[in-house]
């Protein structure tokens, strides 16, 4: 995968952290850039850490299922994305936890990180599928969460939870894209 498809994947696994990390900016009554730091390295941390455990797993029955690979990797993007698409368009506004009042609540902060990374290790599965170098993939991803997460904070306390639904709904298309082209690839289409 090249360096643009794996940021692209980056973007995409990171639009629920960013739409967290704006909801803990909200929560800020003035915006605290070292509790966005340590926000962000839950994220960051975590979208890393499960594409890396969801590699190891795919790893160990990957040559099993190797003629299908592609159509494995099309789908789990394709729920992936398609479930926060869906959940971008509902009309039911969810709960907003907040992580962050007077201190950070770490025990919040690692269930949100956990549960916004869970889609990275169907992702990981996938890269064992296609022979993804897993370090440089799972940087790239870190990292871009990271950043995002650094900005959905401050947007968060600027803005408001004005841009929460479209990167949901953004990240959703680009993971759904991601797969199809994946799909074509080995199809021989593309």
């Amino acid at each position: 995968m090249s360096f643009l498809e794996l940021f692209l994947i980056g973007i995409g696994l990171s639009m629920d952290a960013f739409a967290v990390a704006i909801c803990q900016g909200l929560c800020m009554k003035k915006l605290n850039w070292r509790y966005a730091a340590i926000i962000a390295l839950f994220f960051g941390g975590f979208q890393a850490l499960m594409p890396f455990i969801g590699w190891l797993l795919g790893s160990q029955f990957a040559g099993y299922i190797q003629n299908i690979d592609h159509w494995v990797a099309f789908v789990l993007l394709a729920l992936i994305g398609g479930n926060m698409a869906r959940e971008a368009l509902s009309p039911e506004e969810e709960e907003m936890a907040c992580a962050v009042d007077q201190k950070l609540d770490y025990k919040q902060l690692f269930l949100m990180a956990v549960a916004t990374s869970i889609d990275a290790l169907a992702v990981g599965v996938t890269f064992a599928f296609l022979e993804v170098s897993i370090l440089p993939a799972i940087s790239i991803i870190g990292c871009t969460t990271f950043v995002l997460s650094m900005v959905g904070v401050a947007v968060g306390n600027f803005f408001g939870a004005r841009y929460k639904k479209r990167a949901e709904l953004s990240g959703g298309i680009i993971l759904i894209l991601l797969g199809a082209k994946i799909l074509l690839e080995h199809l021989g289409i593309f």
